[in-house]
């Protein structure tokens, strides 16, 4: 119960509320914009410092290596279940959607482990970077497989170089609705692994995240002292603002969610479970540190409904983008911003005796 009177959380309940009655309050898009800038540029400051004072590990060394291998195997192991429910394309977007990672889920449950006073090592921002991309090249892979398969041309795929997964054009998740298969003969060339990798590298929301880290690792101490006012003092109540954001994000993509088949909400709600209880065992058997192992639940568990979707929709026009925005952003994301996080956190103090 304590983790539901953090204002971070009360904030997302507003913006949720906001967004049921209809309210008119609404965050410009610039401003939702500026504070997604902000909170990369902060999360990859604290990143660099805090990897600048622990050094390359062995633990660190651990850590990224079982975020790499999740981004991995949840993917493939989503793909293999929603294959059951689902057709090819669509089941390989909604297993890209939940095999990356939210940002604002990470953020949450790092302010979340601050305020219940357990660290983590600031480079977990660095395995939340490695686990955005894997899903994304394992989902375009299997779809061009299917399409080769079906005996459909290569040179019938959309092109995503002209898309930037920052998804600045999914800021309103009011427009998941304008896709469904597409038409034959409007595709562009099969998507490479390189095409995708350099996409994926040089975006802006890597780019910025990366970057701040490297600047903190190169600063060091001195820098942390210096950017205190910016990357400490102002995180949370921005955080909370983004939240309020996302609240309302959430409840006005409600609809969408409601016409869901009952398989896929269940899918949802259980498999970031699924996905987590795989993290856990993992952090377990390499024994991470318990701020992480819970960092590694989260990621797991979470769902990118800005990165994924951005090239999704394009890479693989044969799929709705409806089912994979709607869940990640209408019933994964608020589970675990109100439910999961806390859990999470549990469930390692539990296993590694906290």
């Amino acid at each position: 119960m304590q983790s539901l009177l953090d204002p971070a959380v009360f904030f997302f309940a507003l913006g949720a509320f906001a967004g049921l009655v209809r309210s008119n309050l609404e965050m410009p898009a610039a401003i939702s914009k500026f504070l997604s800038i902000y909170l990369l540029t902060a999360l990859g400051l604290k990143g660099g410092f805090a990897l600048a004072a622990s050094g390359f590990t062995a633990s660190v060394a651990s850590s990224l290596g079982l975020a790499v291998l999740l981004a991995v195997v949840v993917p493939l192991v989503g793909y293999a279940l929603l294959r059951r429910v689902l057709s090819g394309f669509n089941a390989a977007a909604v297993a890209a959607t939940y095999g990356s990672v939210s940002a604002v889920t990470f953020v949450t449950a790092t302010q979340y482990l601050e305020s219940q006073s357990i660290s983590y090592g600031g480079y977990m921002a660095a395995a939340m970077a490695l686990m955005e991309s894997p899903a994304i090249l394992l989902a375009v892979m299997l779809a061009n497989a299917l399409r080769q398969r079906q005996a459909v041309p290569a040179a019938h795929a959309a092109p995503v170089m002209a898309v930037s997964p920052s998804g600045a054009a999914l800021a309103c998740p009011g427009g998941v609705g304008a896709a469904g298969p597409a038409p034959a003969g409007k595709a562009g060339p099969a998507l490479s692994v390189g095409t995708i990798l350099r996409e994926s590298f040089t975006d802006g929301t890597q780019l910025l995240l990366l970057g701040a880290m490297l600047i903190g690792l190169v600063t060091g101490e001195a820098g942390k002292a210096a950017m205190q006012p910016f990357s400490g003092d102002l995180f949370k109540g921005m955080l909370c603002l983004f939240l309020l954001d996302m609240g309302l994000s959430a409840a006005r993509n409600l609809p969408a969610v409601r016409k869901q088949s009952p398989w896929l909400l269940a899918y949802a709600v259980w498999g970031p479970l699924v996905h987590a209880s795989v993290a856990v065992g993992l952090a377990w058997l390499a024994q991470v540190p318990a701020g992480d192992a819970v960092l590694l639940m989260v990621l797991a568990a979470s769902a990118s409904y800005i990165a994924v979707p951005a090239v999704v929709r394009y890479a693989i026009p044969e799929a709705d983008p409806s089912l994979y925005v709607s869940l990640s952003l209408g019933v994964t994301f608020p589970l675990n911003i109100l439910l999961g996080i806390p859990l999470y956190t549990q469930v390692v103090l539990q296993l590694w005796g906290g």
